[in-house]
């Protein structure tokens, strides 16, 4: 059979080699050993190929009528199709042929084998055809057996696709040769024959991965693997494969992501290997094992990479599931995602979700920044200016100041702020953003915006509706039930029935509603408008805010529509329409009653008379009977002055536990104190984010700023039928009160908090955390609350 080789490229020699240089390459060429998975037979192949082509070069005459036979082949290609395996060449038309290129000084390139002249007989045997490689590529003849050897020596040249062309119809048709024998003993050749086309896939796809061809690399090593488990061999092997199409993985992805979003199928496919990723390390930022090689910090930079590739839409289904799991990073993520998609598609559910996402961040990181663009983008406009005083990012904060600087607040600043940081930082990071700008005219020119804003409650509901309020008359009361009921139902359908239905809630005004608040309404939302379209025009011109009626842009944002409730009238009206059928039996009653009255009346008279005259009667006997007891000496002695009032539920006077500490205590503070005082808030946590939501309870442990901060997210929760389920484990590590106030004190604690996150009744994440929390206690009317504190690790 003819194989694609010639007796140089065995030797990895020049056709110019020196007979020095073939002893040198035939020595190393014996030394170097294959595998050591390949067979005795397959080795002794190689080594006969090897011998063979050293012998033909090393030999002076044998070697120039091989390097004629080679150009007889290449230099004559219109009669290659005349060749046949049964052909035979002239030698002496060969020599003549050379002597007229050598005289012309042409090049010599390599030659193929001498026994190009030879003649063989393949009938009714499988035979390497001569169109599975190039006619005018230099070949040899080679006996069956050495077969496993020559596609050795292919693979080691780097042949791997001419390997893999040439051994593919033995693999796939089920081929008689290899179970014949024709190769050699079945058992030894059908294993040495799939190892090398396993190596020359392996090698194959490396090569393609340095190419920067990755799917390519990834489709290489999956077929060599597929054909290591078909036939259960080489377990080494499969290993090695593996291995490289774990760390081939990223570039995959990229890959696969950065195609057009027509290619749906593929990039779908590059998402599904990222999810695998994320799975097996536990999220963005976790420490599970994905064989790819990539650090922590590694894979950051891959996913932020990754993320100018991806759609909102992507974005938000990958990073939504991330933040679940739970991860910092992949809720950071879903934030800017929900941000940039509730900005551009004008949806600000997802804004408010993303605000939502921000204050659980907020316990162990500064994001003050992004939840004061949160809530201007609500709307919520005096809950931003509090959020930017909290803020300790000093480079924005110079911005927004400096572009505030003829304005009583900080929001026009926040609007040129918000604008270019979403245009800037937020839409580049998203595929199909990446060229848009951000313009707050537009967002809030929206109708389905302004529809759910209005639906929304004013900041001062949401801070004040905790706090009970004694109704003076019936239309108060009915009054407070209804907008507490319009709260409800409108905050908690928002995202469940989309915009169109908030619209409805927010614009149907009941019949008494009056002409001047519809009018305060439209004029608001015009000035808004305006003030937007300054802002938007100042961005785009790079210059600094100096319109002073800016100033007024958080009056105007917070206006909300206030159309009167409708009244509820508890007394039914009912017709005046007669009933025939009832009034016989009416007419009888009544009769009745006027027959008798006489009668009853007297005898219910004497029985009230009689009652009192008994009553009379044992009063007086007794006050006779006790006035003859003490006027004899026979009563016991008497109480002096008022007495206390016992009883039966309660001790007359309050008796202290054993061991009991008060958070009223005077003098520093001390650790038991500080247990009490922390144990207390972390019960209350747990109570005013619970199913029952006691949000009332915040009152009694905490002060401002802790106070503010709390009430508008235990709020937001009982808003959204969520809750938690809380477990904490307290133990104080230390003490210490203030040099400059002796009502103030530091304490430090460590806390283990075991919290489970409920929506609408279903469990949706769960956290377990290990804690080292510092408290600040302010003693307020002689009793210790918490102001504030800090995650230290």
């Amino acid at each position: 059979m003819r194989i694609p080789l010639d007796y140089y490229r065995i030797l990895g020699l020049p056709i110019q080699a020196t007979a020095e240089q073939l002893r040198q390459a035939h020595r190393d060429r014996t030394q170097q050993f294959p595998r050591r998975e390949y067979s005795e037979a397959t080795i002794v192949a190689r080594k006969q190929l090897i011998d063979e082509a050293y012998a033909v070069l090393s030999d002076l005459e044998q070697r120039q009528t091989y390097d004629g036979s080679f150009l007889a082949k290449t230099y004559e290609p219109e009669k290659v199709e005349e060749l046949s395996p049964s052909s035979e060449i002239n030698l002496d038309k060969v020599e003549e042929k050379e002597t007229k290129l050598q005289e012309k000084g042409e090049v010599i390139p390599i030659i193929a084998s001498r026994r190009l002249a030879k003649r063989i007989s393949s009938q009714g045997r499988e035979t390497i055809s001569s169109s599975q490689f190039d006619p005018n590529s230099p070949s040899i003849e080679i006996e069956d057996p050495q077969f496993v050897g020559a596609i050795l020596i292919l693979q080691e040249l780097g042949e791997y696709e001419l390997v893999l062309k040439l051994t593919h119809p033995y693999l796939t048709n089920n081929s008689i040769a290899i179970k014949d024998g024709r190769f050699g003993d079945p058992a030894l050749v059908l294993p040495d024959i799939v190892l090398t086309v396993a190596l020359a896939n392996l090698e194959l796809g490396r090569e393609q991965w340095q190419q920067g061809q990755y799917e390519s690399a990834a489709t290489a090593l999956e077929a060599g693997q597929g054909l290591l488990l078909r036939e259960n061999l080489f377990v080494q092997v499969r290993g090695e494969i593996q291995a490289d199409l774990y760390k081939l993985r990223p570039y995959r992805v990229m890959e696969l992501i950065a195609l057009p979003e027509e290619i749906a199928l593929d990039r779908r496919r590059g998402l599904e290997i990222l999810q695998d990723m994320l799975n097996e390390r536990g999220g963005i930022d976790g420490q599970g094992e994905d064989s790819s090689g990539l650090r922590v910090e590694d894979f950051l930079k891959f996913v932020q990479e990754l993320r100018h590739h991806l759609t909102t839409s992507e974005q938000k289904k990958l990073f939504e599931v991330e933040a679940h799991r739970p991860s910092a990073v992949g809720t950071y993520l879903a934030v800017y995602t929900f941000l940039a998609q509730g900005f551009a598609q004008k949806q600000p559910a997802l804004i408010r979700k993303a605000k939502l996402m921000l204050m659980q961040l907020g316990r162990s990181q500064d994001v003050n920044l992004e939840k004061s663009v949160c809530a201007l983008l609500l709307g919520q406009t005096e809950e931003a200016s509090r959020s930017l005083e909290l803020s300790h990012e000093n480079e924005p904060l110079s911005f927004i100041k400096e572009n505030s600087q003829e304005s009583p607040d900080l929001l026009p600043g926040l609007c040129l702020y918000a604008e270019h940081w979403l245009t800037e930082e937020v839409f580049p990071h998203f595929r199909d953003l990446s060229d848009k700008s951000a313009s707050l005219k537009d967002y809030f020119a929206d109708r389905h915006v302004q529809a759910y804003l209005e639906a929304l409650p004013t900041e001062t509901e949401a801070v004040n509706q905790w706090v009970v309020v004694q109704p003076r008359r019936d239309r108060d009361t009915e009054q407070m039930f209804y907008q507490k009921e319009v709260d409800k139902s409108t905050v908690s359908d928002l995202e469940n029935k989309g915009i169109s239905g908030v619209g409805s809630v927010a614009t149907a005004s009941p019949a008494s509603a009056s002409k001047g608040t519809s009018n305060l309404l439209g004029a608001s939302s015009d000035k808004l408008l305006q003030e937007s379209e300054k802002s938007s025009s100042t961005i785009g011109a790079q210059k600094q805010l100096t319109n002073p009626s800016s100033g007024r842009y958080s009056g105007r944002m917070r206006e909300r529509s206030r159309s009167s409730l409708p009244q509820f009238n508890e007394s039914t009206s009912l017709g005046s329409e007669e009933l025939p059928q009832s009034m016989p039996d009416h007419s009888q009653r009544r009769i009745s009653a006027r027959r008798e009255p006489v009668k009853v009346g007297r005898l219910i008279l004497i029985a009230v008379l009689g009652l009192l005259a008994i009553g009379l009667i044992g009063f007086m006997t007794i006050k006779t009977i006790a006035w003859l007891a003490n006027a004899l000496g026979l009563g016991g002695p008497r109480l002096q002055g008022e007495q206390p009032e016992v009883l039966l539920d309660r001790p007359p006077i309050e008796i202290p536990e054993p061991n009991r500490v008060s958070l009223g205590a005077s003098g520093p503070i001390t650790k038991e104190v500080a247990q009490l005082a922390i144990q207390s808030w972390l019960d209350i946590k747990a109570a005013a984010l619970g199913p029952n939501h006691q949000v009332e309870k915040l009152r009694n442990i905490l002060v401002n700023p802790a106070l503010e901060r709390w009430l508008p997210t235990a709020n937001a929760l009982k808003r959204e039928k969520s809750y938690r389920k809380y477990e904490h484990d307290l133990e104080i590590k230390s003490v210490k009160m203030s040099n400059t106030d002796a009502n103030e004190a530091q304490v430090d604690a460590k806390v283990r908090e075991r919290v489970q996150f409920y929506d609408n009744g279903r469990l949706t994440n769960s956290d377990n955390e290990n804690l080292l929390v510092r408290y600040n206690l302010v003693r307020q009317n002689e009793k210790w609350q918490i102001s504030n504190w800090k995650v230290l690790r």
